[in-house]
């Protein structure tokens, strides 16, 4: 209802404006004549072509609504140009009797006699040829003009509402997927860690009370990230260091965890968990099936306008046929998916090699919270 009333008003507005410019148009041109214009009935004339092409609006935009050429081309087009033939007469109709109520008004002040003799109906039967021969090409024009202008305006409207359900469902494709991809992961590490919480009981109370403590901050980070799909690179690397903690108390001396970070990075927007896959990945892949000691290295710089963010680890790296299936693998998959879905083309996640190791490198927009408001 607002929306329709909005609508209504901006008509009406246009109609005076236009009834305002034409008044002032016909007043000039009188002028410029030589002649004294009747400024009243140069108002009354404009207001009444301008205020009944706005009356005429209404039903042919609703005519519009129910029949769009694009959609019933056969029936629409002949109904279409018969309505605005209907609108053309029914305006030229309206303005002879405009005309003849005016001239009627003028012979009353000027010849009374003449007046009294004077018929309503018979002088708007000679009005009505006159006004229709003189009128009826700008009347067709004017009437598919309301045609086309309430298409556009349909077509418009259908394209802004196509557009944002269409990123309501990609946003609410996105959460899923990040809802998805923890609701895959948490099982696996939930077991995993109870498992070694079950054998710490035996030998060391202490340690196993540590990492419940861990293992509930954890999830208790976990949670409040569901909620949020952007959060602080510092908040990201806490939940790294809990859950790095319980690999290593898993994993013992064989995990090794180094975090290299400007700490111009840790107020930084970046995607909630968005590097923990690539964590567990490189624990799982790097440093697990390894019998030494291994180190995974997350650093963190700003360069220029994007923030690089890498993932290293010191293990041999996946073979060919392993690095395909790693990068298919979900978590691969739904962190390429985010970052598409949220910065478009201005991202890098690729992985890379060398001699220190195997690396995955995600470099995003530096963006920090007022920027995001902005934005």
């Amino acid at each position: 209802m607002r929306r329709r009333l909005r609508i209504v008003a901006v008509v009406l507005l246009a109609a005076t404006l236009a009834a305002m410019f034409s008044a002032a148009l016909a007043v000039q041109v009188e002028r410029s004549s030589g002649r004294a214009p009747n400024v009243w009935s140069a108002v009354f004339l404009n207001a009444s072509f301008w205020y009944g092409w706005a009356v005429l609006a209404l039903p042919l935009t609703m005519l519009v609504s129910r029949l769009r050429i694009d959609r019933r081309p056969r029936i629409a087009v002949p109904v279409h140009v018969a309505a605005i033939i209907v609108a053309a007469f029914a305006h030229v109709a309206l303005q002879a009797s405009v005309r003849t109520q005016l001239y009627l008004n003028s012979l009353a002040m000027t010849k009374p006699l003449a007046y009294a003799a004077t018929s309503w109906a018979a002088t708007w039967k000679m009005m009505f040829p006159f006004q229709l021969t003189s009128l009826i090409d700008w009347e067709l024009v004017a009437g598919g003009a309301i045609i086309g202008f309430a298409h556009a305006f349909f077509y418009y409207s259908e394209t802004q509402q196509r557009a944002l359900r269409e990123a309501q469902l990609e946003t609410r494709l996105m959460e899923a997927q990040l809802q998805t991809l923890q609701r895959q992961l948490h099982p696996h590490f939930l077991f995993n860690t109870l498992h070694a919480i079950s054998t710490l009981m035996h030998r060391d109370v202490a340690a196993a009370d540590r990492t419940l403590v861990q293992l509930s901050d954890l999830l208790r980070l976990t949670l409040n990230s569901v909620s949020r799909p952007e959060i602080h690179f510092g908040e990201e690397l806490e939940f790294l260091e809990k859950y790095v903690a319980i690999e290593q108390m898993r994993l013992g001396d064989r995990l090794v965890m180094k975090f290299d970070v400007d700490p111009e990075t840790l107020d930084a927007l970046v995607p909630a968990l968005i590097l923990q896959p690539l964590v567990e990945n490189a624990i799982k892949h790097g440093i697990a099936p390894l019998g030494r000691p291994g180190r995974v290295t997350v650093a963190a710089r700003r360069e220029s306008e994007m923030l690089v963010m890498l993932v290293t680890d010191t293990g041999p790296g996946p073979s060919e046929r392993a690095m395909v299936a790693l990068s298919t693998g979900i978590g691969v998959a739904n962190t390429r998916a985010r970052l598409t879905h949220q910065f478009g083309a201005r991202f890098r996640f690729e992985f890379q090699r060398s001699d220190l190791g195997f690396t995955a490198l995600v470099a995003i927009p530096f963006r920090q919270e007022a920027e995001a408001s902005v934005a």
